[in-house]
């Protein structure tokens, strides 16, 4: 098969969708693979390197979208991208299709085969492509919490470990899934009084265990939310539903009674967002005020660390790529349901339910 690896376009996006190891795997297989010059730059990986791996390096993004059977990407396409695309070709990136119903049409319009990292689900649940990107915003929204505590961001003062004589802050976490649970982490391990809410009371003894209840577990409800929220200095939202729009757990009114110059981080925003007053941000300008609350609502937070961020990508995704192209689509995704749940998009209908639901369309079930 061919495959194209383009640089990316979005904003402030260092990541690029597979290191030259990644590209080496493809290779040995007897696959072709262009990747698009300067693609790795901002990860830290050298054209040089593509093609040691066995890459063949291309000036124009043009050239690696037409000579490629399958582009792996890592954000969803935007601009020009969606006029490089041809009917039939598979994409393999992160799409959210449920928090962007124009690029849905335009998927669907294009009549690109869409196979989203995030929906891929296991048997037991869990999503092996989205994972470390959760763990790693997961562990940065802490970072980007404390930067946005601090004054000169608008932020109330706070330092969330605290001093000697001055008590750390508290931490709220709302949703205990990967993302949740990195965040509680790395809260504790800074000496933060961290509480975290989840609706599965399964989930909340698991991770009261693995934390050896260094932190507080609350049954997710909106009073619970509530009183949390008011108490709490740094608010992180990591709610997810796989595939679908995330639910506003936080209304405007309760942002309106928060502390002035407490934060919220809103990993979820890539998804719509689970409070009402967020709105997607960049790194050049990742956080706004809003009723005296600072926002932090980076919808790529894992860019800020584009090396390890590649690295890790890269580790999950090579697997199922690898499928998609020793085998062909069809075969690939009979093969492995977890990979099928990945199928958003295909020959301009909307596959995968969620995003069918959230936008009131027709969802085709296909049959490999």
């Amino acid at each position: 098969m061919k495959i194209g690896v383009p640089k990316e376009i979005k904003q402030a996006e260092k990541r690029v969708a597979a290191t030259p190891s990644g590209v080496k795997a493809f290779t040995d297989h007897n696959h072709q693979v262009f990747v698009e010059k300067g693609a790795g730059l901002g990860s830290g990986f050298r054209d040089e390197e593509y093609v040691k791996a066995g890459a063949t390096i291309l000036d124009n993004p043009e050239d690696v979208w037409s000579e490629s059977e399958m582009i792996i990407k890592v954000k969803e396409p935007i601009g020009p991208e969606f006029d490089r695309m041809r009917p039939g070709q598979i994409l393999y990136t992160y799409l959210h299709l449920a928090a962007d119903q124009e690029l849905t049409r335009k998927l669907l319009k294009r009549k690109i085969v869409g196979v989203a990292y995030e929906t891929v689900q296991l048997d037991d649940g869990s999503l092996p492509l989205l994972s470390p990107m959760s763990e790693v915003a997961g562990r940065l929204s802490i970072q980007m919490g404390a930067f946005s505590l601090e004054a000169k961001n608008g932020g109330m003062g706070i330092l969330l470990s605290g001093v000697s004589g001055v008590r750390p802050a508290r931490v709220t976490v709302i949703g205990g899934g990967v993302a949740g649970l990195s965040a509680a982490t790395v809260a504790v391990g800074i000496g933060a009084r961290v509480s975290i809410l989840d609706n599965n009371p399964v989930r909340l003894r698991y991770l009261e265990d693995i934390t050896d209840s260094r932190l507080v577990t609350i049954m997710s409800n909106p009073a619970n939310i509530e009183e949390e929220c008011l108490g709490s200095h740094l608010v992180i939202g990591s709610v997810l539903i796989p595939g679908a729009k995330t639910p506003k757990l936080i209304t405007r009114d309760l942002v309106r009674r928060m502390m002035p110059g407490s934060a919220i981080v809103d990993i979820s925003v890539d998804q719509g967002g689970c409070c009402e007053t967020s709105h997607p941000t960049t790194h050049e300008e990742p956080t706004f005020i809003t009723d005296d609350v600072v926002h932090y609502c980076v919808a790529n937070m894992p860019g800020a660390v584009p090396r390890t961020s590649t690295i890790a990508l890269t580790n999950v995704t090579l697997a199922y790529g690898l499928e998609i192209a020793n085998k062909g689509l069809e075969k690939a995704m009979a093969d492995d349901p977890a990979l099928k749940k990945g199928l958003n998009v295909m020959n301009g209908q909307v596959c995968y339910p969620a995003v069918a639901d959230t936008f009131g369309m027709t969802c085709v079930h296909v049959d490999f």
